[in-house]
């Protein structure tokens, strides 16, 4: 089935022909809720976006999102151009219209151990539960343990007088795709128990559903287990050839290559294969320790045992940054390292879990003076991080560094001039942790480069983003 370009151009373009436009309501307006409800409007719906955060409603509504995602800031001047996208903090009496109610609430990590943080699902249910009308719908996007849908639809049903309908339906985007992932995703999963839902949902997504992407129905837990699941398998995959880093290196081997050689397999891939300090963000790490929580919670510990071998993996590839550094430099106290990148993952200046930031604070607390760039995320790091110093240029942080490490697989740094830093620098030593560097270019430019699972000495093969 080919899947045909859904581009935005103008609002019209985007509409489904013969589109039923429904009222939609967006629960939540963080990189998910943000997203879905520009892409909807944009279709042809109805939408207001809900969040009590004030600043975040000002932001929204003077047409500035509130975080970086590449295209976003457009699609929002270009969905309230439409004035088919109201935000506000809470509901008011249009919310008496909605026919579908999104809940893109967060579900972070529970202070207290692995799980999941329901209070934002559960307070969103409480919240909506006095405009909902009885032929509406109830639809969680968030990523949540199984069962969650069930115990909401109960929570729900003590707070109205009649019997609701509660489905899920979870989301798969990407930070720094958020938009085309959105609009054009891979598949559709539509979690419902009842044919009311099934077609409510059906009509939302029906522009879509005409670009020919693929609808897949499921019953309620099996849609709540599809996303955790996904991010399960993907984790694993970066923690298996991280792990192949490890012995690579300890014969040497390269990691690279034997990526590219398995991932001529179909029944591998060659995506997520890719060596370097692993995985992070807002979402695989928490979602890995909260399926965890929840097969315990089920009894099923040993079904899912092996992702916590996933996460040390994960956290070995940090430390091993510590380690090259001690093995080159010694003693780390007052030395000056430059971390070209904070975000997690490039496109986006989302901090959260990011294992750039981890390794800066590891060389941190072993004693080195620590100075972190990154294109987008810098204003997030000098509030999040007030022990590190931050560099607004590159040429800033680079400029008498004695150690160099590149923590995220940013272009501007695959495309730096290793001629121009290199007289910067107290001393030509880089570690790249993610294998983005043109390593001969900056070996001819006199810099040691050290990248993880690599073999630079045997094997001449360049890997770019």
């Amino acid at each position: 089935m080919n899947k045909v370009s859904f581009v935005p151009h103008s609002p019209q373009s985007l509409s489904s022909v013969g589109l039923v436009s429904m009222k939609v309501a967006v629960i939540g307006l963080g990189y998910l809720g943000a997203t879905t409800a520009v892409a909807l409007s944009l279709v042809g719906h109805d939408l207001i976006g809900i969040d009590p955060d004030q600043a975040k409603v000002d932001a929204l509504r003077a047409g500035r999102v509130p975080f970086f995602e590449p295209g976003l800031d457009e699609a929002l001047a270009q969905a309230q151009s439409t004035g088919r996208l109201a935000i506000q903090a809470e509901h008011t009496c249009t919310s008496a219209d909605v026919d579908v109610f999104l809940l893109c609430v967060g579900t972070p990590q529970s202070r207290s151990g692995m799980g999941a943080d329901l209070r934002y699902l559960e307070s969103s249910i409480d919240d909506l539960a006095p405009y909902l009308r009885a032929d509406a719908i109830v639809v969680g996007k968030s990523t949540v343990p199984v069962g969650t849908a069930e115990a909401l639809k109960g929570r729900l049903a003590t707070l109205v007088a009649f019997e609701p309908y509660l489905s899920w339906n979870p989301e798969f985007l990407r930070e720094g795709t958020a938009l085309k992932d959105t609009l054009t995703p891979d598949r559709i999963v539509i979690g419902v128990d009842e044919p009311h839902s099934e077609a409510l949902l059906r009509q939302l997504y029906q522009p879509m559903a005409d670009l020919d992407i693929p609808i897949v129905k499921v019953d309620s837990k099996t849609a709540e287990l599809v996303k955790v699941a996904a991010n399960s398998f993907l984790a694993t995959k970066i923690s298996f050839i991280n792990a192949m880093a490890e012995i690579s290196e300890q014969v040497g081997a390269d990691a690279v290559l034997l990526a590219e050689a398995i991932g001529y397999d179909e029944r591998i891939g060659n995506k997520f294969l890719k060596t370097g300090i692993g995985f992070g963000g807002g979402c695989l790490p928490k979602d890995i320790r909260a399926f965890q929580a929840c097969a315990a919670d089920l009894g099923l510990e040993q079904s899912v045992s092996f992702l916590a071998q996933v996460e040390d993996i994960n956290m070995r590839r940090r430390t091993r940054v510590l380690d090259i550094a001690r093995e080159e430099l010694g003693d780390l106290t007052n030395r000056r390292v430059a971390m070209l990148g904070a975000a997690f993952k490039p496109e986006t200046d989302d901090i959260r879990d990011s294992p750039a930031m981890a390794v800066a604070e590891l060389l941190w607390a072993a004693g080195a003076h620590v100075v972190v760039h990154d294109p987008k995320a810098v204003d997030n790091v000098r509030r999040m991080y007030p022990n590190l110093t931050v560099a607004d240029t590159l040429e800033e942080a680079v400029a008498h560094a004695e150690l160099v490490v590149v923590g995220t697989e940013w272009r501007d740094y695959a495309l730096a001039d290793s001629a121009v830093l290199g007289h910067l620098a107290a001393n030509k030593l880089v570690i790249d942790g993610r294998n983005v560097l043109p390593y001969r270019q900056w070996q001819a430019n006199g810099w040691k480069v050290i990248a993880l699972g690599r073999n630079l000495e045997h094997n001449p093969v360049e890997v770019l983003v």
